[in-house]
């Protein structure tokens, strides 16, 4: 017989016979979480930050190679020559915080930049030759969108061989010749200038703070990085994943076709070859600003200081006399190197 105030055991039954549910206790003390992370090593610790130090060390050395690094001139009249790539590189962060790649935005330019000195070439007015090089852009964005968003393709993969594609159309178009002979007051943006900034400049941080503002602070933004994010909960959650990525890639031929015309200003001449090799510079520019490669993460503001890293560094090159070889590799490792910091920065934030 158990005594009357023992505790009964376990395996004993109760009246109807069934085996009694052991009740547990709730725990003394709640879940210990991780402290708090102080605001100077959050600050740190974002690929922003190391691309501002870069930056900054990129100078102190390119003052050391020549003193025309502290001359805020010099800087600007040499940025123009990235200037294009800049404004793409824009529109590609928005690409690559989604999930998606563009590999083709070079040959966009030169395709659209045929397009445009082949109709003006041809008798039209200059307005109309723009207009098609923008319907060209259009075009071609909304090619890749077809094959990417419609048929389910890599989007690696479909704009490696539209980067060949449109490249060859270009050449098909143009030749081997060089179309010039543009209005007067086409010709030479770079030398442009409004309160002794290059034209170039301007368009390209007016553009970074529109896209800038637009990723930040507007619903279809903030979806982006959403879908970069998860796609599938994105869907669940009523994004409209492949409007928006359609999108994406349709105002990445316009941006490309822009970029092509200041291209077509700048060199006042047109050829199917131009901004060959600018694919590279592009994703590096997006890369060095902290744009995760796998999508859902990235910001302007770290676009917009690897760009301007990258002019310091490639103006760095040219006076140190490193020939355009050499150049790509350091290139090539500086992409490396920006993709292998950034994964390591993000999976120390997720710690």
């Amino acid at each position: 017989m158990t005594p009357v105030g023992s505790p009964k055991p376990v395996d004993a039954l109760d009246s109807a016979g069934q085996q009694p549910t052991a009740t547990v206790s709730a725990p003394q003390s709640g879940r210990e979480f991780a402290p708090a992370r102080p605001i100077w090593q959050v600050l740190l610790i974002r690929p922003e930050t190391v691309t501002l130090a870069l930056l900054i060390g990129a100078i102190i050395v390119g003052s050391q190679l020549s003193r025309f690094f502290l001359d805020i001139s010099y800087i600007l009249e040499s940025s123009t020559l990235y200037s294009e790539y800049s404004i793409v590189a824009l529109m590609l962060t928005l690409v690559i915080i989604s999930g998606e790649i563009d590999l083709s935005p070079a040959s966009m330019m030169a395709l659209s930049a045929c397009v445009f000195a082949s109709v003006f070439q041809a008798g039209a007015p200059i307005w109309l030759a723009i207009l098609a090089s923008f319907a060209c852009g259009l075009a071609m964005g909304a090619f890749n969108a077809i094959l990417v968003i419609g048929f389910r393709l890599p989007s690696i993969i479909v704009t490696i061989g539209t980067l060949t594609l449109y490249r060859g159309l270009a050449q098909v178009l143009a030749g081997d010749r060089s179309i010039s002979h543009f209005p007067d007051w086409f010709v030479g943006i770079d030398y442009r200038e409004i309160l002794d900034v290059p034209v170039p400049v301007i368009l390209f941080t007016v553009a970074a703070i529109i896209v800038g503002l637009f990723l930040g602070m507007t619903i279809p933004g903030r979806q982006i990085y959403q879908i970069g994010t998860n796609e599938i909960a994105a869907r669940h959650a009523g994004i409209r994943v492949q409007r928006i990525k359609a999108g994406l890639f349709v105002g990445m031929g316009l941006v490309a076709s822009l970029a092509g015309l200041i291209t077509a200003s700048r060199l006042a001449s047109v050829r199917y070859d131009m901004a060959t090799g600018g694919e590279l510079q592009m994703v590096l520019m997006v890369m060095l600003g902290g744009t995760y490669i796998f999508g859902g993460r990235g910001t302007i503001l770290g676009t917009f200081l690897a760009s301007w890293l990258l002019v310091i560094i490639a103006t760095g090159m040219t006076v140190a006399n490193i020939v355009v070889t050499s150049q790509l590799i350091v290139m090539g490792v500086l992409l490396i190197t920006s993709i292998i910091a950034t994964n390591a920065i993000y999976a120390r934030s997720q710690r």
